[in-house]
C-alpha cells in the first residue's frame, strides 16, 4: 500500500523554485544551461554573422568571421533586469549597439576584430525585486561562446 502524500501550497511553491533552478544559475526563460563543450551552431568553414542573439541562445557556440558583428538583445523587466553584457576572451571589440532600451533590457554589439574565442555573459535575478514579492538571491545566467575566424 502506497502512502498518501498531501501537498500544501507552500511545499509546491518550494518545489517549483527548486525545480526552476533557484540558486543553480540555470533555468527560467534563458534556455538550457551552459555545457562544457557545446556543438558549434554552424560548420567551421561557414562563419557568418549569427544575427541577433537572445535569451534562447543561452549555452550556444556561434562562429563569426573577422569583420562581422555579433549583436545581443536580452528582454528583461524592471523587476528582473539583465546586467550589461560583458565579453571575456579574445577576438571581439565592443561597439555601439545603436539600440534604445526599455528598463530591464540589455543590448550589446561586438565587432569581430581578430581570430579568437570569447565568452559573452549577462545575468538577472530569478525572483522579482519588487517589495512585497517573494525574493531570493539566485541569478539566471546567460552565456554564449563566440569563435572568431
Amino acid at each position: 500500500m502506497r502512502p498518501t502524500i498531501h501537498r500544501t501550497p507552500l511545499a509546491l511553491a518550494a518545489l517549483t523554485l527548486l525545480l526552476a533552478g533557484c540558486g543553480t544559475g540555470a533555468g527560467g526563460d534563458g534556455g538550457a544551461g551552459d555545457s562544457a563543450s557545446p556543438a558549434p551552431s554552424s560548420p567551421p568553414s561557414a562563419c557568418a554573422s549569427p544575427g541577433a542573439l537572445g535569451a534562447a541562445d543561452n549555452g550556444r557556440t556561434v562562429c563569426v568571421a573577422v569583420g562581422g558583428t555579433v549583436r545581443v538583445s536580452l528582454d528583461g523587466t524592471r523587476s528582473r533586469p539583465w546586467e550589461p553584457v560583458t565579453s571575456d576572451g579574445g577576438g571581439l571589440k565592443a561597439t555601439n549597439s545603436g539600440v534604445v532600451l526599455l528598463p530591464g533590457d540589455a543590448s550589446a554589439a561586438f565587432e569581430a576584430v581578430s581570430a579568437g574565442r570569447a565568452r559573452l555573459r549577462s545575468s538577472r535575478p530569478v525572483c522579482s525585486k519588487e517589495p512585497g514579492r517573494i525574493s531570493c538571491d539566485a541569478l539566471q545566467e546567460w552565456g554564449v561562446t563566440v569563435v572568431v575566424r
